[in-house]
């Protein structure tokens, strides 16, 4: 059967994708953010998964405010890079994981879970980002990913529990498929970040690294922490962070296995006034 053998959780920061194709990541303001993530680039290449179910939020480019799904997955066999204003990220094509998908889909939804599934759709800077951060520059990505979405730019948003048993769900069906598959579940955006307002540019170190404490050590309890907490702790962007519960859900130890190892933790500031963090989690083998 396939399973689940790491999650990853990173900041998907526009920015960070236009050093980089811009050929800035040798800048002093970028040399410690792209130091951060050596070692992710390495583990990535040695422990290359057969997909990724990468867990992100659209940014107004294949959903807009006219419709806006809370979950949606995504079963194309390809998504192209979506130009976001300035022309599409020169990246290579993602190729997607039909198959797999469809199940989670068929799984997750008689599980209880609602899901939108989306056919075809381009992918913004919240997917390729973590893929340029974690694979590089090749001329094509090392595996199929899956695209998922959750609305966290709309309110209502989903809660940080649902988020959480959402990837218990996500777990039961990747163990549910019939073929030998390594599938590494990636949770994206955050960390504490304000884009408007009188509060723009807010960071919150303390906040930020009690959430990977609590993330890494307690997420079920994290779980519980409601929306007013992100807003008023990490900024009106920090309710992205509820996507890396799904992440977290979807690892052994919340599921009555063992404590995952924490292979990666880094965290710095500023990228383009946010926060970036980042972390690598591995199911005991």
């Amino acid at each position: 059967m396939a399973k689940i053998t790491a999650s990853v959780y990173t900041s998907h920061v526009p920015a960070i994708g236009a050093a980089l194709d811009l050929g800035k990541s040798d800048e002093p303001y970028w040399q410690a953010v792209f130091k951060g993530y050596e070692f992710s680039k390495q583990w990535m290449k040695d422990n290359r998964p057969d997909v990724v179910f990468l867990v992100y939020n659209d940014h107004a480019t294949a959903f807009s405010l006219e419709m806006i799904p809370t979950f949606a997955i995504g079963t194309a066999a390809q998504f192209t890079p979506a130009d976001e204003g300035w022309g599409p990220r020169p990246v290579p094509l993602v190729i997607g994981h039909p198959e797999l998908a469809a199940h989670i889909a068929q799984s997750v939804i008689q599980d209880d879970f609602d899901l939108t599934i989306v056919n075809k759709m381009d992918v913004d800077h919240g997917l390729t980002v973590p893929l340029s951060l974690m694979c590089g520059q090749p001329d094509e990505w090392p595996c199929p990913v899956i695209p998922f979405a959750v609305n966290v730019v709309q309110y209502p948003v989903p809660s940080g529990r649902r988020c959480f048993n959402l990837g218990k769900a996500i777990r039961r069906a990747v163990e549910s498929y019939d073929e030998d598959l390594n599938v590494h579940i990636w949770g994206t955006g955050g960390m504490s970040h304000q884009l408007q307002g009188p509060r723009a540019g807010l960071i919150n170190r303390e906040f930020d690294n009690a959430f990977l404490d609590r993330l890494i050590a307690d997420p079920a309890e994290l779980s519980t922490m409601p929306h007013i907490d992100y807003v008023r702790e990490a900024g009106s962007e920090g309710i992205e962070l509820v996507m890396w519960l799904i992440a977290r859900g979807a690892m052994a130890d919340v599921n009555g296995g063992k404590a995952p190892a924490v292979k990666h933790r880094f965290y710095h500031v500023p990228a383009s006034n946010t926060a970036v963090g980042h972390l690598i989690l591995e199911n005991a083998r």
